[in-house]
């Protein structure tokens, strides 16, 4: 299978709990996504990331209803354990796993993650039998710091597995992994860092602004809007800096966290998403070009941490 550093993010597809419609003011359904799978597939980006939480499974059911037209080789598919609605799955890994399984048509999952590190001591040992037993090929956690990374992964070590990532929330705008010395763990480890909302959810794509702003009824539009104003001249460096290169504000955002060392997940609800982010991934952004946005992103003094995240540093 084709390595890249792009994987695609599916948290906006569907609707229903912390789906699409609620979070991103979308309105996705599978005959809207087929052409966006089918485009990203020619595109040879293959690796995939939902979870069980986001739409409550209508996300996974979706990528499934694609997957299954595909040779199993020829895709890559990650998803999640969110220990928040484990309740729903009997406080059991395993039953959250085998229902992701079903939903996706598939019978092993390529990297099953811990979402959110509640308690570590208390789910991480969960992913134990799913390792041994082949029902998934690798594991990481998310949302992890770096104490919690290093315990996960010795749990893991005194059965012989390790953790293989780490997808944490990062951006311009919001580099705790870094200034808490996780990001450097990683590489020292050889654990891939998975970057999520890399473009804060569309803040940073370049497209809105504070006379265009996001759907003001969604999740994302509540957050991120009274502080458009306050990001314009960062926006405004990603889209010079882009000019140069003939790609988006977007584009150099994705470039950005790839030249920091991380793989971008980039979420594809239009074909236009999956091209722009299999073109972004092969530009190399200068030092001085790296230097500037940060400084930009900086001075902009915006903290967009999740509130299901915990800081880093």
């Amino acid at each position: 299978m084709k390595r890249n550093n792009i994987t695609l993010g599916t948290w906006s597809w569907g609707t229903g709990a912390a789906g699409g419609d609620q979070v991103f003011g979308n309105h996705t359904d599978a005959a809207q996504l087929k052409p966006v799978f089918d485009a990203a597939m020619h595109e040879g980006l293959n690796r995939w990331d939902t979870a069980t939480v986001y739409g409550m499974g209508a996300s996974e059911d979706i990528l499934g209803s694609f997957a299954r037209g595909v040779k199993r080789s020829e895709i890559e598919l990650s998803t999640k354990f969110t220990p928040q609605i484990a309740e729903m799955y009997g406080n059991s890994v395993e039953k959250m796993a085998e229902a992701s399984l079903k939903r996706l048509g598939t019978d092993y999952i390529d990297i099953y993650w811990i979402h959110n590190p509640m308690d570590v001591e208390r789910w991480t040992p969960g992913l134990l039998p799913l390792l041994k037993s082949g029902m998934v090929r690798r594991v990481g956690v998310s949302n992890h710091n770096i104490d919690e990374i290093r315990r996960a992964d010795a749990i893991l070590q005194a059965e012989g597995f390790r953790i293989s990532a780490v997808q944490n929330h990062f951006s311009l705008l919001y580099r705790s992994s870094e200034r808490g010395g996780v990001l450097d763990y990683c590489k020292e480890q050889g654990i891939e860092f998975w970057s999520y909302m890399v473009l804060e959810q569309g803040a940073l794509s370049g497209r809105y602004s504070t006379e265009s702003p996001l759907p003001a009824e969604s999740a994302r539009g509540q957050k991120y809007n009274p502080v458009l104003d306050k990001i314009e001249r960062l926006t405004a460096a990603l889209s010079e800096i882009g000019r140069s290169y003939g790609i988006s504000a977007s584009q150099t955002a994705i470039a950005w966290a790839v030249a920091k060392g991380t793989m971008p997940i980039i979420g594809a609800t239009k074909e236009k998403h999956v091209v722009e982010a299999a073109k972004a991934q092969s530009i190399k952004l200068s030092k001085d070009e790296i230097e500037q946005l940060e400084l930009l992103a900086d001075q902009a003094g915006v903290d967009t941490r999740g509130d299901w995240e915990h800081g880093m540093e």
